[in-house]
């Protein structure tokens, strides 16, 4: 009874996250930083703007519909119904407004009262969504007896769930080679290295994406019960993967380069990665947490040290970022986080032993 009146923690770290990554998508560069002597808040007594642009209003309302479902779903039982409403509204509107008064100090965004009424309209309409489908979602839906069946208690497992998240998040970054996350490139000066074989790039795009593909399996493997069907979620999590890194390439790229990332290298990272994560499952949890933790830091290694790949580059050449300049932004800043934060949630898992329903 405690634990249902606590609600879905997943929910609350899931809003907690989402807050975080619109807020850099909000102020992205985040360079330039300048001072002006105006209120921050000017532009919400603006005219309306001359041109808008049909596009930029439909991804500010799309943009803040998940803040609206995931505040309803993150106060739900304590606040139901139109009190959970209005506060879902009250807090999108206040982001948004909050976040166009810091665009004030950002040469490169303008803040715009237009954008905030798309904000607050996307929050409204998801939090409106959520007064109807939360009780059911997080009651009597599908997800809720997955999450009971299939994982492991507590809110340290949601955490864990949330990693997977974003882990499919970052497949949506189309100058990531194939799950290779950890770049941090663009916080150093790359030095130029001798030419390579293309040899050279397959190997390191194998190992790399084979790594990251058996890591990522291990650490969903970890979260489950010892009697839930890890392999067939582990299929499910890959399909899933390459679906959006395919889409990615389809909405980003031209259409002749839709299947740009399956290079020679991918395509021997998949197979070898497949492979060796279907018996890595099988291993004894601590086995497994371990050798993720391995494979994860030797990836990202790789990933950082290895010169950049002159082919792939190539491909990225028809890549234009456009209207996309914020949200793949928001890609990379992710993709580089996540092997480290991955890391650090393996640690702590290594250090607790989570309760086993099923054991």
């Amino acid at each position: 009874m405690n634990a249902e009146r606590r609600g879905s923690a997943f929910s609350r770290i899931a809003l907690g996250v989402y807050v975080l990554l619109t807020a850099y998508a909000s102020l992205y560069p985040l360079e330039g930083w300048r001072e002006h002597a105006a209120s921050p808040f000017e532009y919400l007594s603006a005219a309306w703007p001359r041109y808008v642009s049909r596009f930029d209003m439909g991804v500010n309302v799309l943009g803040y519909l998940p803040l609206g479902w995931l505040c309803v779903a993150a106060l739900y039982p304590r606040l139901r119904g139109a009190t959970a409403w209005l506060v879902a509204a009250l807090l999108g509107t206040g982001l948004s407004v909050l976040l166009e008064a810091v665009q004030t100090y950002l040469p490169t965004r303008d803040a715009s009262n237009v954008d905030v009424a798309c904000n607050a309209a996307g929050a409204m309409l998801g939090a409106l969504a959520g007064w109807r489908g939360v009780p059911w979602t997080l009651e009597h839906g599908p997800l809720k007896r997955l999450r009971h069946q299939i994982f492991l208690p507590g809110a340290q497992i949601d955490f864990g769930l949330v990693l997977v998240a974003l882990w499919l998040f970052v497949q949506l970054n189309p100058a990531m080679l194939l799950f290779g996350a950890g770049s941090l490139r663009d916080l150093v000066v790359a030095q130029e290295g001798r030419a390579r074989a293309p040899e050279f790039f397959v190997l390191v795009e194998t190992l790399t994406s084979a790594a990251n593909m058996v890591a990522v399996g291990l650490l969903l493997s970890s979260l489950t019960v010892s009697a839930g069907p890890v392999r067939a979620m582990y299929l499910a999590l890959l399909a899933v993967g390459l679906t959006i890194k395919a889409g990615a390439f389809a909405l980003l790229m031209r259409a002749d380069s839709v299947l740009g990332w399956l290079t020679p290298g991918a395509q021997l990272g998949l197979v070898c990665g497949l492979a060796a994560g279907l018996a890595a499952v099988e291993l004894p949890r601590t086995a497994r947490l371990a050798l993720a933790a391995v494979l994860l830091m030797a990836a990202t290694v790789l990933v950082n040290l290895a010169p950049p790949n002159p082919y792939f580059s190539a491909t990225l050449k028809v890549w234009q970022q456009g209207h996309f300049l914020n949200f793949n932004g928001l890609t990379r800043i992710v993709s580089s986080a996540w092997p480290y934060a991955a890391l650090a949630y393996l640690i702590h898992l290594a250090a607790r032993r989570p309760r086993d329903p099923a054991g």
